[in-house]
C-alpha cells in the first residue's frame, strides 16, 4: 500500500489505485474540497505536491487546468495513489464558505473514456 503524506497532518497507508481527492478525505479526514464530484471540471480539488509527483495526468486534468491558468497545482480528483507521496492540501472546505466538500467521488476516474498523456 502507497504511503499518503499530508503537510501538517500526517502519513497515512492508502489503497493502491485509490483517487487521491477520495484518500484525502476518507483515509486522512482531511476537508479536501471536491465540488464537481471528481470530473476535472472546477478544480477544487487541487493540491501541491511536495515529492513524489505523478509523471501522468489525465488528458481531461491537463485542459483544465490549462484552461484556468493553473500551474504548480494537480487535481487530485485526477490522480491515482500508485506511489508514495506528500501532498500539501490547498483547497479546504474550512473558510470556503461552502455548505460540504462537494458531491460523492465514484471509485473510478472520470470523466470516461479516461485518456493519460505526459505531465509536462
Amino acid at each position: 500500500m502507497p504511503s499518503l503524506t499530508v503537510e501538517g497532518i500526517g502519513t497515512f497507508e492508502v489503497p493502491e489505485g485509490k483517487r487521491l481527492a477520495a484518500a484525502l478525505r476518507e483515509e486522512v479526514g482531511a476537508d479536501q474540497l471536491h465540488a464537481c464530484g471528481g470530473k476535472a471540471r472546477c478544480t477544487t480539488c487541487r493540491v501541491e505536491f511536495v515529492s513524489g509527483e505523478p509523471d501522468k495526468m489525465t488528458v481531461a486534468e491537463k485542459q483544465v487546468l490549462a484552461a484556468k491558468g493553473a500551474i504548480g497545482v494537480r487535481l487530485g480528483c485526477q490522480i491515482l495513489c500508485e506511489t508514495d507521496m506528500t501532498v500539501r492540501v490547498i483547497s479546504r472546505l474550512e473558510g470556503s464558505g461552502r455548505k460540504d466538500c462537494g458531491s460523492p467521488l465514484a471509485a473510478t476516474i472520470e470523466p470516461a473514456p479516461v485518456e493519460w498523456t505526459t505531465k509536462g
